[in-house]
């Protein structure tokens, strides 16, 4: 079974041709990154309108490298939710037309299930090192941070267990590197400087966010709030001080994904671990939730970084599964800001 998938929940227009075995035959992502940085972040009417533009010409190029045409193809799979929606509406609209013109069956696939299916991507007929199920994984992004259980494939089969209760940690990310003046997309931009900073330089300037030991729950709002105040107080930072802060934001964010993940883990009873999302191409996250699982006897999977943020090829293979199970959806399939995974965390503060 070949499909085609098609991705345009936020800011990539991505298009992709995978097997149900989860060989990708073709995978190209088209960034807006240029676009947005002027302001900071997404701005989603320039977004879709830029998905407008560019989303015929993708899906032509993974056609093309796949060395297959619509005919050929056994099915299209896009992102229906969650993702803004001017930005969901133009995949659909261009995968509607496409499956109806050719013949083939649509399915609309879950954003958030794409990223936690995206660890059995074979990329260049590399060797893929899948996990079995169950696993737990960890999906942070720059809209998304939650802790699941993967049980199957399907949105039946998967559990949140605790989520973010504000800021999504890329988004903390973002928004970080914007007070500190280093441009967007700031998450590669801090995970460089860390690499170079001593967080016990910093001192107390940033304090490890809901430490709680009984909470799979996350907040980021608030280790933003305290680089903020640190800028308000002393200054933008530069040389070895910027690189000492961005490790201790980085190290306080880090180690909540990692000491979490890892206590949802074994609360579960569950061997496995899978990062998921595009703050799973964080190398300092990588390595810590290695160096973790390692002292605790549990098997990290982590997809390469094209697995990692938002691509076509995730979600053609999840499109793909729910095919072979003979799912399908009818042309009048609309977007939805939201996703179809039961939630369990409410956002905002309090007690629980």
């Amino acid at each position: 079974m070949r499909v085609l998938g098609i991705e345009t929940s936020c800011d990539e227009t991505a298009a992709a041709v995978v097997t149900e075995g989860g060989d990708v035959l073709s995978d190209v992502v088209r960034s807006q990154v240029a676009l947005h940085a002027p302001y900071g972040g997404v701005v989603p009417e320039v977004a879709a309108r830029d998905h407008a533009r560019a989303v015929v010409p993708v899906v032509r190029e993974a056609l093309s490298r796949a060395g297959v045409t619509a005919a050929d193809l056994d099915g299209v799979a896009v992102t229906s939710r969650p993702g803004l929606a001017g930005a969901l509406l133009v995949g659909l609209q261009a995968a509607k037309g496409l499956a109806w013109a050719a013949g083939k069956p649509l399915v609309g696939v879950d954003h958030l299930v794409g990223h936690l299916l995206a660890v059995f991507l074979r990329r260049n007929g590399a060797p893929a090192e899948r996990p079995a199920f169950p696993y737990v994984a960890l999906l942070a992004s720059g809209g998304h941070t939650a802790i699941y259980r993967v049980d199957g494939p399907s949105l039946g089969a998967i559990r949140e267990l605790g989520a973010t209760r504000d800021d999504a940690a890329g988004e903390a990310f973002d928004k970080v590197a914007k007070l500190l003046g280093l441009g967007y997309p700031g998450g590669p931009v801090v995970d460089r400087l860390a690499e170079g900073g001593d967080a016990a330089a910093a001192g107390d300037a940033v304090p490890r966010p809901m430490a709680r030991k009984d909470s799979l729950e996350f907040s980021f709002s608030g280790v933003k709030t305290a680089v903020a105040r640190h800028v308000a107080r002393r200054g933008r930072p530069e040389g070895q001080a910027l690189r000492d802060l961005c490790a201790a934001f980085q190290g306080a964010v880090v180690d909540a994904l990692v000491q979490k993940t890892v206590r949802a883990a074994r609360a579960e009873g569950v061997e496995r671990v899978v990062l998921a999302g595009g703050v799973a191409a964080n190398r300092g996250l990588r390595a810590r939730m290695a160096a973790a699982c390692a002292r605790r006897d549990l098997a990290l999977f982590i997809p390469p970084f094209a697995s990692c943020t938002d691509n076509g090829a995730m979600i053609a293979y999840a499109g793909a599964l729910r095919l072979a199970a003979g799912e399908r959806d009818a042309l009048d399939l609309a977007p939805e800001t939201r996703t179809a995974l039961p939630r369990v965390t409410r956002k905002g503060g309090g007690v629980r």
